[in-house]
């Protein structure tokens, strides 16, 4: 499935449909009563009908609150617009509208607290923040759409999309994200984001201090970078497509200083860096594997930041990238040992016919053993000299003075169609 259509796919699930109202419900129809209604701790269950509700609301207690198509909570403008502080709560099918505009208060469309919380198809817009989750324990978003505040430029958009801020034992499932900041994971921990889409944003997805977090499914589409995972531990990337990182600083996956982060089934396409390693794994017996993924039309498909031991890449397919692979700030390190994949680049042969290669892939840059010796060379790395250095270390081997990624068995098909 290409990027475009699989996000397309998941689009349509998000927001706000014709859902039947709650079995014994309180029905309303303006502002006061559904004031009235939270405020009665008799009442269990709300349906709002079809219109605009204009005000800020909060929920402290226990309670399910349910919209048909067309309901619309508009806020104040100043704060938040709906804030729950409570236990057991259900906010389903509605639209929310207009938040404030302070990023010190970070102002949110929904901002929620507490245990067992469920917020079910929303549609978010106009806000500052769409969604935060603080403190919350067993709390889940399920196809909640949030729209940025709009814009072209990523680097200028002003709230997050969805935060999490310790969080545990959480799902964000079905979520559609357009033109936001980011969607961050921060200072949390056993949290599933599964067959979510981000588009146009900055970070697709922002993991910082989040141990045992799964990312599965979903796509990441011309955001600025697609995944980031920051000193955490125990991740796991599945069945995920990220492309369309573009621009200098245009990332797909990129992790620093994170332990045990498992990369796999991943199309990872298109992108300037298609994943890149910064001090990840800090430590080599808690290693980051990248397995069976395509790595496709990068500009650089590895890029590794300091020491490579501890990065396993194995049964993958490299497909038509730009180049393969650059090691940065380490002039002695082993090769990378990536055992077992698929090079578009491979120019050997397979004379026993067993789909192995008979000789090694090795990259070999002499470039970048240039620059780590003249540091002043740095200037030149990206001309048209330095491409031609390379060109001549990878003709003529005896010239590449360092191996950068060796395959001693490369395969010649490719896994992915």
């Amino acid at each position: 499935m290409t990027p475009l259509l699989a996000i397309a796919g998941l689009l349509t699930l998000a927001g706000p449909g014709d859902v039947p109202p709650p079995e014994a419900a309180t029905t309303v129809a303006t502002m006061p009563a559904l004031r009235a209604a939270l405020a009665d701790p008799a009442t269990d269950a709300i349906h709002l009908r079809a219109g605009v509700y204009e005000g800020d609301l909060e929920i402290r207690r226990p309670v399910r609150l349910l919209g048909e198509r067309g309901a619309v909570l508009r806020g104040s403008g100043q704060g938040d617009v709906l804030r729950i502080e409570a236990r057991d709560v259900l906010v389903d099918n509605l639209e929310i509208r207009r938040s404030g505009r302070r990023s010190t208060t970070e102002d949110a469309g929904v901002r929620a607290t507490g245990e067992s919380i469920v917020l079910r198809r929303l549609a978010i817009d106009d806000t500052l923040f769409g969604v935060a989750l603080q403190q919350c324990k067993r709390c889940e978003l399920d196809r909640v759409r949030v729209t940025g505040l709009g814009g072209d430029d990523p680097e200028a958009l002003l709230g997050d999309a969805i935060k999490l801020w310790e969080v545990e034992d959480s799902t964000v499932r079905g979520c559609e994200v357009d033109r936001a900041r980011d969607v961050v994971v921060w200072y949390s921990r056993r949290v599933a984001l599964v067959d979510n889409a981000v588009r146009r944003s900055r970070y697709g997805t922002h993991l910082m201090h989040a141990d045992d977090v799964t990312i599965e499914g979903g796509t990441f589409e011309e955001n600025v970078v697609g995944i980031f995972v920051m000193y955490s531990t125990r991740v796991a990337i599945d069945d995920t497509v990220v492309a369309g990182a573009r621009g200098a600083a245009g990332m797909g996956i990129g992790l620093k200083e994170s332990e045990s982060v498992t990369i796999s089934r991943a199309s990872v396409v298109a992108n300037t860096t298609g994943i890149y390693f910064d001090r990840a794994p800090r430590m080599p017996e808690a290693p980051v594997r990248v397995v069976g993924s395509r790595l496709a039309l990068n500009g650089m498909a590895l890029r590794l930041h300091g020491r490579s031991d501890g990065v396993h890449v194995r049964g993958n397919d490299f497909v038509h990238n730009m180049s393969v692979v650059e090691v940065e700030g380490a002039r002695e390190l082993p090769p990378l040992d990536a055992p077992g994949n698929f090079w578009t680049d491979y120019e050997g042969y397979d004379l026993d016919r067993d789909r192995i290669g008979d000789v090694p892939f090795e990259v070999r840059a002499l470039s970048r053993t240039l620059v780590a010796n003249h540091p002043e060379l740095e200037f030149f790395r990206e001309g048209v000299a330095m491409g031609v250095i390379d060109a001549m270390a990878s003709a003529v081997p005896l010239f590449g003075s360092r191996v950068l990624l060796r395959d001693p068995e490369p395969r010649t098909t490719r896994s992915w169609p």
